[in-house]
């Protein structure tokens, strides 16, 4: 089965195209420029360069692979950037999600949605797949409007929620924990917020998760994210513990101590028994995938 996966030079994608293809899937890996993945074109693993606001590149790209499941998991992801580029946001993260939502329906593809807690105001938590949604920054509103329009798609979807992703980058990209490491490793103070509060999610775990939905072409939205509710700073110290380094240059700040364009919800956090239930979705502890992230 071909499994076609945008964003996949992504700090997601790459564990996606690895996962799925332990799983025996074909995968067409796309992205932008040319591929970041380890992998080696082999007839099970190809990559396509692709920009999914190009219609003209999507359609040439479905047309010779005809996948069978798209996992879309680009986008435009960093919620200040969205806010000062909101043409571009509303490019990429909508009208890139219709293009490709036109051409799944031409194959018939399975098309998994990945968006993002930032869909919910945040202002109560411990949200189920069937809350109301109500983002309070750009990045969210786009995120919202290509769940309607995936919602809307004529073939079997899934749309998978997940909350602040960690796990080791294997392409570069950092991460909130990388960052904790490297400024600590280097001597430098940090300013951590404590009261905004997610529940982060391992980035093996997600993979799984949205594999598992392929598996068993499971439909609708599902939370996929870990169970503990944290705040970034009680994150950064918990990293700052286990890798042996001085907690003490981690500093606690609040929301309002930061400047920034794009106004960030209180608390995402995500119910997953749907997916426990459905998928046997299992997610490791925070503590866990500390050590699963940082054991090499």
């Amino acid at each position: 089965m071909n499994v076609l996966i945008t964003g996949a030079n992504g700090f997601l994608g790459h564990y996606l195209v690895k996962k799925l293809l332990q799983e025996n899937y074909s995968v067409i890996a796309t992205g932008k420029g040319e591929s970041r993945l380890p992998f080696e074109d082999n007839g099970q693993f190809v990559y396509a360069p692709l920009d999914f606001t190009d219609p003209y590149a999507v359609h040439d790209v479905f047309d010779r692979y005809k996948p069978a499941v798209v996992i879309h998991a680009g986008a435009m992801g960093k919620p200040d950037e969205c806010e000062a580029q909101q043409w571009q946001a509303y490019l990429v993260n909508v009208e890139g999600t219709v293009t490709l939502l036109m051409n799944a329906a031409d194959q018939r593809s399975f098309f998994v949605y990945v968006s993002t807690d930032f869909v919910f105001d945040g202002s109560k938590g411990s949200y189920r797949e069937e809350d109301k949604t109500g983002p309070v920054n750009y990045y969210g509103k786009t995120k919202q409007e290509a769940e309607e329009a995936v919602m809307e798609y004529e073939g079997d979807w899934a749309i998978v929620r997940t909350v602040l992703v960690y796990g080791q980058p294997l392409s570069g990209r950092s991460n909130i924990l990388t960052i904790v490491r490297d400024k600590l490793e280097q001597g430098q103070s940090y300013n951590v917020v404590d009261d905004q509060f997610r529940t982060p999610t391992y980035v093996e775990d997600l993979a799984d998760g949205i594999v598992r939905i392929i598996n068993r072409q499971a439909k609708g939205i599902y939370h996929l994210s870990g169970e503990d509710l944290l705040t970034p700073y009680q994150m950064a110290l918990l990293t700052a513990d286990h890798l042996g380094l001085d907690k003490n240059l981690i500093h606690r700040a609040m929301a309002a101590d930061f400047s920034q364009p794009a106004r960030r919800p209180v608390n995402t956090s995500l119910i997953i028994e749907k997916a426990k239930r459905v998928l046997g979705y299992a997610p490791v502890s925070f503590e866990e995938g500390l050590k699963k992230m940082f054991e090499d």
